[in-house]
């Protein structure tokens, strides 16, 4: 296999393909990056995003043509958490001191405040089609399944080129084409040396997620969208799904919800690890756990 690795939203990728990959798509894939990033980023003042949290009055705003099938997802993801999953996080994270400039302070008085007027996905956004229309100023935060969707559009333009045996993996949100099935580990969220037990990828998506990941203080980055206060039960879950889209984000969601009943609405396996040290994995999870 040909590595293809780089720095890019913040964290390292790593593209292997059974054939090198151009220099001209090399190209491609990190102009597409950028672009995701200028509309999506809460983090850089140029992005859409920031348009839209600086609009005290709210506007009409236009994302990009693949901006739907996101948004749909927060739809379903919001409907089957009641709530808990919700893109208007932003402001939440930024008072909790998760912000543009990582100050890792939080507010108690701004938070307080904003507790009693706290934006939803269902109440303040009207949507059609890529256009987001806001009546006030909303911070959007897609971390809960934006990684996933740009590891399914960059392995989309690898399969455009021709190639159709790959693991496209951004830190631990992957997808895997070809014969070939892949073993990974399931790193315990406390010790990275440690794994919990092993996921047997084939042609699907694995997505995990960790509160460990970015925390601070008190604090962690996977809030409920209804209270704005970081949740503590679970502490680490692995989605395996069809796409990185829908693993990504049902990663967050079994942080407030539990796997019986999102598969109503989604079709996935999961192991999900809560903060006693138990464990817990779907029957239909291709893998196992150790003892």
């Amino acid at each position: 296999m040909f590595k293809f690795e780089f720095n890019a939203i913040g964290t390292r990728w790593e593209i292997d393909t059974s054939r090198p990959l151009a220099p001209s798509l090399r190209q491609a894939i990190l102009k597409r990056i950028e672009d995701f990033d200028t509309a999506y980023s809460r983090f850089r003042p140029d992005s859409l995003v920031a348009r839209i949290a600086a609009a005290a009055d709210g506007g009409s705003f236009r994302f990009p043509e693949d901006a739907p099938a996101l948004f749909e997802l927060y739809d379903r993801l919001h409907a089957a958490t009641s709530g808990a999953v919700d893109p208007l996080i932003g402001r939440d994270l930024e008072l909790l001191g998760y912000d543009r400039h990582y100050s890792l302070t939080h507010d108690p008085i701004a938070i307080e405040r904003h507790s009693h007027a706290r934006p939803s996905w269902e109440v303040d956004i009207q949507r059609q089609g890529s256009v987001v229309v806001t009546e006030r100023s909303v911070v959007i935060d897609v971390g809960a399944a934006g990684k996933g969707y740009l590891v399914d559009i960059v392995a989309e333009m690898l399969r455009n080129e021709g190639i159709h045996a790959f693991v496209v993996d951004g830190s631990g949100d992957l997808i895997h084409a070809g014969s070939e099935p892949l073993d990974i580990g399931l790193e315990h969220p406390s010790d990275p040396t440690l794994a919990i037990g092993v996921a047997r990828l084939k042609r699907r998506a694995l997505c995990a997620s960790a509160s460990n990941r970015r925390a601070w203080g008190p604090f962690h980055h996977v809030v409920d969208g209804r209270t704005g206060v970081p949740v503590h039960d679970v502490i680490a879950t692995w989605v395996v799904a069809d796409d990185a889209l829908t693993a990504d984000g049902l990663a967050t969601a079994l942080f407030f919800t539990p796997a019986g009943d999102l598969a109503a609405s989604f079709e996935f396996s999961c192991v999900r690890m809560f903060a006693d040290g138990r464990a817990e994995i779907s029957p239909n999870f291709d893998g196992e756990l150790f003892t």
